[in-house]
C-alpha cells in the first residue's frame, strides 16, 4: 500500500469522489500497481454505513466490477508483455525454456485457486492477474475463477465493514498477515518440490502442452 493513503485521507478522498475513486484505486491495484485496494474497499463500506452517502450494495458491486475490470486487464497486459518478455530474457534469471513450459502447465492445472485465493491476499491480489497472462492460462477458467474471487472478496470484505464498523480493522489486518504467511509458506514449499521433481514436472509439462498443441 501506498504510505500517503492513510486512513483519513482515503475517508476524505471518498467524501469528494465517491464510487469512481473506489472503482479506480481497485482497479489499478488489480492490473498490478501497488495501491490500497481493499483499504479503501473498507474504508468506504464504513463511509455507506455511517454517512449513508451511498449503499452498500454500490460498493460492493463496484469493487467486484473493478476487481474484474482491472484482473483482466492485468491479464490481458500479462499476456501480451509477459510472456514475450520472459521468453526473451528469461534465461538471464534461470527461467530456461523447458521451466516456461512448466509454469504454463502449474498455471493450467493450479491456476484457478491462486486467481481466487490470491485476491485475498495482498501481494497476489496485486499480481496474480499478470501471473496468469505471462504463464498463458486460458482465459475462460481465469475469468470464471477471477470474477469469483473478485464477488466473494468485495461481499466479505464490504458487507464486514458495513455490519462490524471499525471492528473490521481488528480482524482483517491479523487475517490478512495470516494469509501473506500461508502465501510464502506454499510458495516455499512449492520450490522445494519443483527442485525436487523438476525433471518429472518438466516431462509432464511438454507432454501436457503438446497434447493441447501448444
Amino acid at each position: 500500500m501506498l504510505s500517503i493513503f492513510t486512513p483519513d485521507t482515503l475517508h476524505h478522498l471518498m467524501q469528494s469522489y465517491g464510487l469512481w475513486l473506489l472503482f479506480s484505486v481497485i482497479m489499478l491495484e488489480s492490473m498490478g500497481l501497488p495501491m490500497p485496494g481493499e483499504t479503501l474497499l473498507v474504508t468506504a463500506a464504513l463511509y455507506a454505513a455511517t454517512e449513508h452517502g451511498f449503499s452498500i450494495y454500490a460498493v460492493i458491486g463496484v469493487a467486484a466490477l473493478a476487481a474484474v475490470v482491472g484482473d483482466n486487464l492485468g491479464y490481458l497486459i500479462g499476456r501480451s508483455v509477459g510472456w514475450p518478455l520472459l521468453h526473451r530474457y528469461g534465461r538471464y534469471v534461470h527461467l530456461t525454456a523447458a521451466r516456461l513450459r512448466v509454469g504454463q502447465y502449474l498455471f493450467q492445472q493450479h491456476g484457478g485457486k491462486i486467481v481466487f485465493f490470491g485476491r485475498f491476499v495482498a501481494f497476489l491480489r496485486a499480481f496474480a492477474a499478470l501471473l496468469a497472462g505471462a504463464n498463458r492460462m486460458h482465459w475462460s477458467h481465469f475469468l470464471l475463477m477471477n470474477g469469483l474471487g473478485g464477488v466473494v472478496w468485495a461481499t466479505l470484505f464490504g458487507s464486514g465493514a458495513y455490519l462490524l464498523g471499525d471492528q473490521i480493522h481488528r480482524i482483517a489486518g491479523p487475517v490478512g498477515l495470516v494469509l501473506l504467511l500461508v502465501a510464502i509458506v506454499a510458495i516455499v514449499v512449492g520450490l522445494r518440490f519443483f527442485r525436487h521433481h523438476e525433471k518429472e514436472l518438466e516431462r509432464r509439462a511438454e507432454a501436457a502442452l503438446a497434447a493441447q498443441g501448444e
